[in-house]
Parts: C-alpha cells; structure tokens; sequence
C-alpha cells in the first residue's frame, strides 16, 4: 500500500500520492452535475418509451398530450424523420449500419425502452404527465431473447433481408488443426457470462441551448468522448463541426456507459434548435437501467489441444455476443476486444476464434469497463482450472507452465484489435505469478481450504490471470499556458469520469518541469478550448494525454530557455534548466519571469501519437466460503497483483484497483439484468438488479509492480482503470467451484445459481 497523500507542493511529482486536486468542489458541494444545470426559459423534455420487448407501431395518438397546459410539442419519428441513424465511434465493421438505431423508433419497436416519442413542456411535471396521456398502438411479436439460437428475420415481413447475426468476427494465427492433431488430450468447456452494466450512481442527463445569432448549439453533461460527440451532433443536424459545443460537466461515474452518444443527447440538441429554448432532461433510475448501454451477456465454447505436461497446443472457440436490440456507437468493440484477448497471457501457438455479433429484443449492449475482457478472462480461467483438473496439476502450475516468457517480450499475437496489432510490449508473468504466490503463502492457504473441505465446510479458493490493454491512439493533444505569475493552465481533449486526471496531468507536468502542483489547473472536455481529443475511455488517459503533456512540458522548458537567453543576453546553449529555473553564468530565471520576458505568457503544445497500445497484466486471488443453507458467497480473502509500467500516482492506482473490483464482486455475484418469455425486463429497480455493499466488499490486498515499464511512451506508463475488474469474476467462479466440488460454468453466481449446483 501507498504512504499518506505527500504535500501538494512537493516537486518530485511523478510517483508520489499527491492528494487529488479536482476533490474541493466535489467535498465542498461545489461541483455541477447535469442535474444542477438551470437556465432561463428551459424546457422540460420527457421520452415516451416502448412498453413491449418487439411490435410494429401502427400508431401514436399524442392529440390529448398535445392538449395538456404546458406542453410545447410532441414528437414521434415522423418529426424527427430528417436526422440519421446514430453512427459508430468506432470498431465500424462491414455489414453493422443497417443494425443502428434512430433517435425516435421507426415502424418497429424492438426492445422495452425504445424512445417512441418525446415531449417538450415548461415544467417537469407537465412533461411528465403529457407523457401518460400518449397512446402508441403496437402488434406485438414474438421477442427473440437468445444469442445462441439460430439467427432470425429482425423485421419480419418486411423485405430488408437483415438476420439477427449482423456479423462474425475471426481471429486466429498459428496451425490450429496440426495443434490438435498432435494432442494428449482435448479439453471442452461451455461457460457464460450473464448480461449486467455499470450503474453509475449518476443517470444521464444533459442541457443543450441554441444561440440564434451564431448558430451555435452548446450541450452540457457528461461527455466521456466530446470531441467525437461534436462532431457526430453536427453531422446529424447538418452543421458545421465549430457550430456544435460540448461542456463537459462533472461526472457521477462513467465506466462505460455514460458519455457515448445516445437518442436522447441528439434530440436535446435537435430540439434546442428548432424550439428556440434551451432543452433540459434528465432520466430517472428505472429509464437508465431500461435505457442505457448493458454489457456483458456472453456464451462461449472451447475447445483446448494439450500436451502431456498440460501445455496448450491450440485453442479452438467460439462466442456469441448478446448485442440487444441495435449496434449503438461502439460498433463491434466488445466482441473485438474479446476475440483478440481470450489468449490472454498463455503462449497458445495456434488459435482460433469466431465472435458472434447476434441481436435481440433487450437493451442494446455496449461497453462497461474491461469490455470484452472480464468475459473473455472469465472463459480462458475456467478453461485452465478445467485443464489443471484433467491433468492432476495445481491450478498455479498449470498457469506458470504456459505463461509467455520474459525473453519472448515484445509478444506478437499475430492478429489486430482496434485497428491495431496485437503485441505485448513488455511483461514479467511468471515473476509476477511467483512474487503473488509468495505474498498469499499459497500452498499453506490451499493446504488449508482443503483440511476444512474434509471437515465438511464449502470453501475454496481461485485465480484469475489476465492481460489488460490500454493506451489506445492514435493520438492526443495538450496545450500548456505559462503565465507570468508562474501559474500553468493544461488544456486537454480528454474528459474527467472521475479518474483522477487533472491530478495526473498535473503530477506529469510538474514532474518534468520539477516545480510543485499548487499553481496547475487542468481544463478538460471543452471542445471550444481545443480543437481535438480522444476522450477518455479504453485506459488511455494516463498513457496518452500524460505522455502529450510530457512532450508539451519539455517544448515549454524550451521556449522559456529561449526566452530566458533573450533576457539574460546569453546563448541558450549556455543555459541549463532545472526545478522551474532556467539558469547560465550571467543569472537565473525562474519559469514565471521567463513567462514575463516572453511578453507575459509562454504556451508549448504537446502531440502524442502512437500506434500500438500498452499491455498491462496482473491476477486476483479469491477465498470464498459457501453457506449450503443460504447458498450465500462470503469473500473471506481478496488479493490482486498488477504490474503498470511506471505508476504517476500510487494512491490514484489503489483507488482504480479497489473501485473496480468492487464492479467485478458485482457482476459474478449479484447484478443481472432478467428477461421473462416476453422480453419484459424483472430488474427495472435497485431493489431487483442488486449491487454490491460495504458488507459484501472484502478489504483488498494488493501487490503493485513496476517491473516493466512500456518501452513505446515517454513515461513508460500503462494503465490502471480496468485491471481491478478484469480478472475478478474468474477468480470468484474458482474460488465458488473448489468450495462446491463442481464446474461452475455461469455468471452471476446467485443464491438461486449455486443452489441448483449444490442440488445437482
């Protein structure tokens, strides 16, 4: 663990829990979320959302709505006709755009929850009951609720032509066929995943105005990505991009979900435009789990070749993404990510996979932290317990027999993600797999769970080895203002989802510069103050702004030496900067007086660009008992190890690890979104979608590693947001199948689950 938070001022920045920055207004009640937004004359928008799973609309009575004191207008698709479908930010995969979905439902409404209508009032309220008074008339049809079944006509009776199965992604390298020719022995396993998402504790919401004399339409909320959003509204709406302006605002959570572009953002600004007021909404919590992106819902079949000694030859598999009712903006992201890193950190010479995009009538599915990951790291673990078991090895033996080695690094997977190629840039497994072993005392630990299952108890324990990615490109932006009272203004493209990056930011900047933190403010998710950025998702922050910053920091150390030689007549080769001062034989400046002989603000730009990601690894380690009578799940132990290259902040690491394997406890033990036979969702509630407490969150051990650094950024640094989720449901499902004696092939691990498996 980490120190106490160090001073603000400490100039030894990077690699020091400094205290975050961004905290005050959130302590002090001071911040602004969405819902705090309030403007003059704004307009209350209220969506009307389909009441059944799959229908055709044959009509939508909104006269009575229309009628209500308050109401402004009604909306159905025929209003809004002229907008497009929503398109993909990325992972745009050929075959995908006819599966996108527009703002307003057109003929068909194909899960609970589509927006249908939407109503435009002068007070909540209004909006609220105008909504009631619309009547849509659907013909109901059979819901197709399975990803795994035969793939189904999704507007049957109409001539599209358009299959549930909208597309395959393969991946593979290697003589997979030789593999399991040559085989000891072939290891089968079906295992799934179940459908759950992020839930942050803020809904969504936004507030869009429109300034008639510029034409400009400004939108304010959470915007994980608010360049990409921009540009997306603008061409929706048929503008120029400079016409549309995100504000990003403080965020109650993201990991995913929150931030990518959805009907209702388009239609707030649409709306602002042609009411001429501004457009407030704002959902309540049973439209967000209706409404916003699901994750997860996975199944996969595996087929393993295997030597004697229990190394992989081969791995042959297929999956099926339960995708929802439409591709939302992500594309086929989730299932990418998850062909490309089932191998995860075992040599595997020759491998197979085809991902199955297939749609149904729920929720469209999107991404929630560790996309295609957690599932995907779910199935290659249970694999290796299954082999362990087959080949009577311990299931850490089996791991470290078929790790890459520290020698084959950089690691080239042969097949790309992401519009990248696969390659592990650096990576110590099997020291981090022995130092891990170390810290748990495993033998004695397993020694130990074994002696209370031949007393009779449940109980056991489990491991979940994994390779993250993160750092994705291609490139990101930062602009530096030095001031001449030595204050220094970061301008990012990238968004804050409560991650800690003007911390970050500032901790990289006043590393390089060696000068404190206390005089850096950090400005992100403004579109009008930068003219590009990624955003922040997929870990990139840290790798990517971090490492422009850095960039941006050493051609401001520049500029001020330049500066500094002017003033001093001196020649800038005589010059040396350290600790803010530029100084020569002739005197010194410091960064601020630099700042002031340069006319009274120096500015430095930072460009980073790459195209490979970084891969970080690490492994959980769960301890569970089993109450036979309840068929509860207590956590008794919980560890993770995880190597990042170079960490900027300790503590802000710890905080990523910790909060994420709280979502990961989550998705292998409670939270699950249910469907009945009609696609009717059960979990509309936090009262039925249940998420972890204090009481089910075990404290965390954690062994953080700087053992290999990424040899492709300036800091050497990988990320940190996702590595705490990752490998968390693998390591549960091991731990809960030692302590039953079963193959637990299923996530969640419910009550309900595990009482059926105890029951055979």
């Amino acid at each position: 663990m980490t120190d106490a938070p160090a001073d603000l001022a400490n100039a030894n920045a990077i690699g020091r829990s400094l205290r975050r920055i961004e905290d005050r207004p959130l302590l002090t009640g001071q911040a602004a979320f969405a819902a705090d937004l309030r403007v003059e004359g704004q307009v209350h928008m209220r969506v009307v959302r389909s009441p059944v799973a799959f229908g055709r609309i044959t009509e939508i009575d909104v006269d009575e709505a229309l009628e209500l004191p308050g109401v402004i207008a009604v909306w159905t698709h025929a209003d809004v006709a002229a907008l497009p479908q929503i398109d993909f930010r990325m992972t745009r995969i050929e075959g995908l755009g006819p599966y996108r979905q527009w703002v307003l439902a057109r003929d068909f409404v194909r899960y609970v929850g589509e927006p249908m209508a939407v109503v435009f009032a002068e007070t909540g309220f209004a909006a609220e009951d105008a909504a009631d008074l619309i009547f849509a008339e659907i013909d109901e049809l059979d819901a197709h609720l399975s990803a795994t079944a035969d793939p189904v006509e999704v507007y049957p009776g109409v001539e599209t032509g358009l299959l549930s199965e909208p597309a395959v992604i393969r991946k593979g390298a290697g003589d997979v066929d030789a593999a399991f020719a040559a085989a000891d022995r072939v290891v089968e396993l079906e295992v799934a995943v179940g459908r759950h998402t992020g839930v942050p504790l803020e809904t969504r919401g936004a507030l869009a105005q429109h300034d008639p004399d510029s034409d400009v339409v400004t939108m304010m909320g959470a915007a994980k990505v608010p360049h990409y959003n921009r540009g997306a509204i603008a061409t929706m709406l048929g503008l120029p991009t400079d016409k549309v302006q995100l504000s990003e605002q403080h965020v109650g959570g993201g990991f995913g979900i929150r931030g990518e572009l959805y009907p209702e953002d388009v239609l707030v600004c649409h709306a602002a435009r042609v009411l001429g007021r501004p457009i407030r909404w704002i959902e309540d919590r049973k439209e967000h789990l209706l409404a916003a992106n699901h994750s997860r819902d996975q199944a996969y079949r595996l087929r393993a070749a295997v030597d004697p000694e229990g190394v992989i030859l081969g791995l042959d598999a297929a999956f099926y993404t339960d995708q929802g009712a439409y591709v939302r903006t992500h594309g086929g992201t989730v299932t990418d990510l998850a062909a490309a890193m089932l191998p995860g950190p075992y040599r595997i010479p020759a491998y197979r996979v085809a991902g199955h995009i297939r749609l149904t009538n729920k929720t469209p599915a999107g991404t929630y932290r560790a996309p295609g990951r957690f599932e995907s790291t779910f199935a290659r673990e249970r694999l290796m317990d299954e082999i362990a078991d087959q080949c009577g090895l311990s299931r850490s033996e089996v791991r470290r027999r078929n790790l890459i080695p520290e020698a084959a690094m950089p690691f080239d997977r042969q097949i790309d993600t992401l519009g990248t190629h696969l390659v592990y840039d650096s990576g110590k497994y099997a020291d981090l797999l022995e130092r891990f072993r170390t810290m748990l005392d495993l033998d004695r630990t397993e020694d130990a769970l074994a002696e209370r299952r031949d007393a009779g108890e449940m109980a056991g324990c489990g491991l979940g080895f994994f390779v993250e990615k993160s750092g994705l490109g291609p490139d990101d932006l930062v602009r530096l203002h030095l001031s001449g009272d030595g204050t220094i203004r970061i301008v990012t493209g990238v968004a804050s989802v409560g991650q800690g990056v003007e911390t970050t930011l500032a901790q990289v900047c006043a590393g390089t510069l060696g000068i404190g933190i206390d005089g850096i403010e950090v400005i992100h998710g403004q579109t009008s103050l930068i003219e590009k950025g990624m955003g922040a998702f997929a870990t990139r922050v840290t790798v990517m702004a971090g490492s422009a910053v850095k960039i941006a920091a050493e051609a401001l150390i520049a500029k001020a030496t330049e500066a500094a030689a002017k003033a001093l007549g001196a020649d800038p080769a005589d010059l040396t900067f350290d600790a803010g001062r530029v100084s020569g034989p002739s005197g010194a400046l410091t960064l601020a007086e630099a700042a002031q002989a340069a006319g009274g603000e120096i500015v430095a730009e930072g460009l980073f660009e790459t195209t490979h990601m970084t891969y970080p690894y690490g492994i959980h380690f769960a301890q569970v008992s089993v109450d036979p009578e309840t068929c509860g799940v207590t956590i008794e132990r919980y560890a993770v190890a995880y190597d990042i290259g170079r960490m900027v902040n300790p503590m802000l690491v710890e905080g990523q690890l910790v909060g994420a394997v709280a979502q990961g406890v989550g998705g292998a033990l409670l939270e699950e979104f249910v469907y009945d036979e009609a696609g009717q969702p059960l979990a509309t509630s936090l009262a039925d979608y249940l998420m972890p407490t204090a009481m089910e969150m075990p404290e965390v051990e954690l062994l953080i590693r700087e053992d290999a650094p990424s040899p492709i950024n300036p800091l050497g640094v990988k990320g940190a947001g996702e590595g705490g989720i990752n490998g968390a449901g693998a390591a549960l499902a091991g731990a809960v199948s030692q302590a039953l004696g079963r193959r637990v092939d299923r996530l969640p691990m419910t009550p309900e689950r595990i009482y059926r498996w105890i029951r055979g």
